[in-house]
C-alpha cells in the first residue's frame, strides 16, 4: 500500500534538499512500516515509505527504469493493480523484460511503453507520482473511485506532493492555514465535500479518475474517466448474473498477496458476501474480523444499528470454516483514543467511529496484512435511507442532507455572514448536479435516480473511503474494498433502481447474486450501520469535556464557534447537535468541537 511524497521544481537544485525530503517521508512512517527510500535528481525528488504486500524482496520503491531510447523514468507509488498480470504479459509480448514480481515495475514500463495514455489500461487502487526525465514532467494520478488519497500543492516552479496534507506540511515553504473555503468545507458540507478541495488553504486533492501534469507549461488537471449513461435491457436474472460474474472477478484480482489476508466481517450482506466469495477462492487461510462498541442503553433503541453484528458474523465465520477474531473496544478506549482519528486524517473526524475503526484495524494487523471490506456496496446497490426514501430522494440539495443540522449553526455570526452557508451548499450541490450524465428522453423519475446514484459515488463514498484509508494506513493496514471496482460502478449507474430492489427488497440484486453461499438468516438480513458508541457514559465524558472548553477564555475554537450557540447547543439541545456526518449521534458532535479545538492549536484560520 504505501505512502508517497516528493518534490519538482524546475528552477532548484533538490539534490541538495536531501533533509526536507527526509522530513516529508518520515511523516508517512505509518502508512509504510517496512523500509523507507528516497530518490533525488537536479529537479525531482522522491521519497517513499513502504507497506510489503507483493514481490516483498524486489518491490522497493522509488523505482527507475530507462526505457528503448534511453530515456529514464522514476516512480513512487502507493496502492494495488488488480490488472498487472495481464499488462506484465502484454508488455513482455512488446519485447519488454522485467526484472522484478511488482506492479510497480508494470506502472513504470506502461508509461514507456503508451505514454500517459497507459492510465486507461489500470484496474485497481492507486495513487502515484510518475517523473520524465526527458520530458522534465510530473504525472501525479488517483483512481478512479478515489480509494486511495493523493494531495498536491504549487510551490515556487514547481510541486510538492504526498499520500497526506502532513507530508506537504512537512516542507519548510508550506505553511498549515485554513482560509473561509475551507472552512465551509468542514462546517457546511463536511459529509459531501466538494471532489478536490482539500481544506488546507493552497493545497487540493487530486479528483478520483484525474490526473495532474506539472512540467514547463505550469500545472493543470485533467480527468481520465467518467461515468457513461447507457441504457439497460436486461431482466433481473440475467442482471443477477453479471453481478456474481463481475464480483467472482473482482474478488479473485484482490486476493493475490504474498502476506496474510483476512476480511472485514460484520455480518451484513455486502461483508459476508465478500467473505463467502474470498473463502470460496483464496487458496490460502484466511480470517475474518468485526468490531464490538459498547451497545445502547435500551437494546434495540438504535434505528441504524437495529441488531448487534457479533451473532451474525460468528455464524458466517462458523459456515466458512474460518478463524473469527472480535476487537472489544471499551468506552474507556473510545475516551484515550479520540485523538488516534485527528491524527489520522489531519482534519477533525468522526470520533468514536474513527476510533473504534483505529482499534479494530491495529488488531487486525496483528494476524494479517491485508483485509478485504464489504464498503461501498450501499453505494452501488441502494441500501441507504436517503436513496430510498422519497423525502430524502427529492430533497432540494444532498439527499443525505434532509432534515440534518450542519455544524454551520454553531458559527460565529460574522463567520457564517462570510461564508454564506445556504448559497455554499446550493452551488456545490448544482456543481455536482452538473457532471450526472443522462440518456435522451430519460423521465424525471430516471433522471433521479442517475443523480442519486452519481451523487452517493462522488459526494458520499468518498468519505468512507478516506476514513477507511486513514485509519488501516495508521496502523499500516492495507484495505482492499472489491466493491468500489470501477467496473461495477459502470454497470451498476446504469441498472434502474427496481431492479436493484427487486420486490421492494433493499438491495435485492446483491442478495441474490451471493444468496447460494450464505445463510438464509444472513441473505434476510437488515441493514445495520458500522457500530457506533451509545453508552451514555461516554456521551456524557465528552459533553464534560465540552463544557469545560467553554470555560476557557482562549479555547481556539471560538475563533470560528460562538461560544453561546455551542453552550446552548451542549446543555439544552444536545440530541439534535449538529455533526459531521448525517446519524443522529450526539457523541460525535461533541467529539468534533473537540477534534477542532485541538486542530486548530497548529493550524491559523485566514479570514
Amino acid at each position: 500500500m504505501c505512502g508517497i511524497t516528493g518534490w519538482v521544481d524546475r528552477t532548484r537544485d533538490l539534490r541538495r534538499q536531501l533533509p526536507v525530503l527526509s522530513d516529508m517521508t518520515r511523516t508517512q512512517t505509518p502508512r509504510g512500516p517496512d523500509a523507507e527510500g528516497v530518490w533525488l535528481s537536479r529537479h525531482a525528488a522522491f521519497g517513499h515509505r513502504r507497506l510489503s504486500v507483493i514481490d516483498i524482496e524486489g518491490g522497493a520503491q522509488p523505482m527507475l527504469r530507462t526505457g528503448r531510447r534511453g530515456e529514464q523514468a522514476a516512480i513512487t507509488f502507493s496502492g494495488e493493480i488488480y490488472n498487472f498480470r495481464e499488462l506484465r504479459a502484454e508488455l513482455t509480448s512488446a519485447g519488454w523484460t522485467f526484472t522484478t514480481r511488482s506492479d510497480t515495475e508494470v506502472l513504470l514500463i506502461a508509461y514507456l511503453e503508451w505514454g500517459p495514455d497507459f492510465v486507461h489500461r489500470l484496474n485497481g487502487m492507486y495513487a502515484f507520482a510518475l517523473w520524465d526525465e526527458a520530458e522534465q514532467r510530473l504525472l501525479l494520478v488517483r483512481d478512479r473511485l478515489g480509494i486511495k488519497p493523493l494531495y498536491y500543492a504549487a510551490l515556487g516552479d514547481g510541486v510538492v506532493f504526498g499520500s497526506e496534507p502532513k507530508a506537504l506540511l512537512a516542507h519548510p515553504e508550506m505553511a498549515a492555514e485554513v482560509d473561509l473555503e475551507g472552512v465551509a468545507e468542514l462546517m457546511v458540507v463536511p459529509r459531501a465535500r466538494t471532489p478536490g478541495n482539500a481544506v488546507y488553504r493552497g493545497m487540493r486533492e487530486v479528483r478520483p479518475g484525474h490526473l495532474v501534469v506539472a512540467d514547463a507549461f505550469g500545472v493543470r488537471e485533467s480527468r481520465y474517466w467518467r461515468l457513461e449513461a447507457r441504457p439497460h435491457t436486461l431482466d433481473f436474472g440475467d442482471t443477477t448474473a453479471d453481478v456474481r460474474s463481475l464480483l467472482t472477478d473482482i474478488v479473485e484480482r484482490q486476493l493475490v498477496a504474498d502476506v496474510p489476508v483476512g476480511t472485514l466481517l460484520s455480518g451484513g450482506i455486502d461483508s459476508s458476501a465478500i467473505t463467502a466469495m474470498a473463502a470460496r477462492i483464496f487458496g490460502g487461510e484466511l480470517s475474518s474480523h468485526s468490531v464490538s462498541v459498547p451497545a445502547p442503553a435500551t437494546p434495540g433503541s438504535d434505528s441504524w444499528r437495529p441488531s448487534p453484528d457479533e451473532p451474525y458474523a460468528k455464524l458466517v465465520a462458523e459456515r466458512l470454516g474460518l478463524k473469527h477474531f472480535v476487537t472489544q473496544v471499551s468506552t474507556g478506549d473510545l475516551v484515550d483514543g479520540l485523538e488516534h482519528g485527528l491524527r489520522a486524517r489531519d482534519l477533525p473526524g468522526w470520533g468514536d467511529l474513527d476510533t473504534s475503526m483505529y482499534y479494530l484495524f491495529r488488531a487486525v494487523r496483528e494476524e494479517c496484512t491485508v483485509a478485504l471490506s464489504g464498503e461501498a456496496a450501499d453505494e452501488m446497490f441502494g441500501g441507504y435511507a436517503w436513496q430510498l426514501d422519497e423525502r430524502f430522494v427529492q430533497h432540494t440539495s444532498f439527499p443525505w442532507m434532509y432534515g440534518r443540522r450542519q455544524p454551520q449553526h454553531l458559527l460565529r455570526d460574522e463567520i457564517r455572514n462570510a461564508i454564506g452557508p445556504e448559497e455554499y451548499e446550493d452551488e456545490r450541490y448544482r456543481r455536482a448536479l452538473s457532471e450526472v450524465p443522462h440518456l435522451d428522453g430519460e423521465g424525471p423519475a430516471r433522471r433521479r435516480e442517475r443523480e442519486v446514484f452519481h451523487l452517493g459515488l462522488t459526494r458520499w463514498l468518498g468519505a468512507l473511503l478516506d476514513r477507511k484509508d486513514r485509519m488501516s494506513m495508521a496502523v499500516g493496514l492495507e484495505v482492499r474494498v472489491p466493491f468500489a471496482d470501477h467496473r461495477l460502478a459502470e454497470y451498476l449507474f446504469n441498472v434502474p433502481a427496481d431492479l436493484k430492489a427487486h420486490g421492494g427488497i433493499e438491495k435485492a440484486l446483491l442478495r441474490r447474486a451471493t444468496a447460494d453461499l450464505l445463510p438464509e438468516e444472513i441473505v434476510t438480513r437488515p441493514k445495520s450501520a458500522y457500530p457506533a458508541s451509545q453508552d451514555p457514559g461516554y456521551v456524557a465524558v465528552m459533553r464534560d469535556r465540552v463544557l469545560g472548553l467553554l470555560e476557557v477564555s482562549d479555547a481556539p475554537l471560538f475563533t470560528l464557534m460562538d461560544r453561546e450557540k455551542v453552550r446552548t447547543a451542549v446543555t439544552s439541545e444536545l440530541d439534535t447537535l449538529p455533526g459531521p456526518i448525517t446519524a443522529r449521534t450526539s457523541a460525535i458532535g461533541l467529539s468534533y468541537l473537540l477534534e477542532l479545538n485541538r486542530w486548530l492549536t497548529t493550524v491559523r484560520v485566514v479570514v
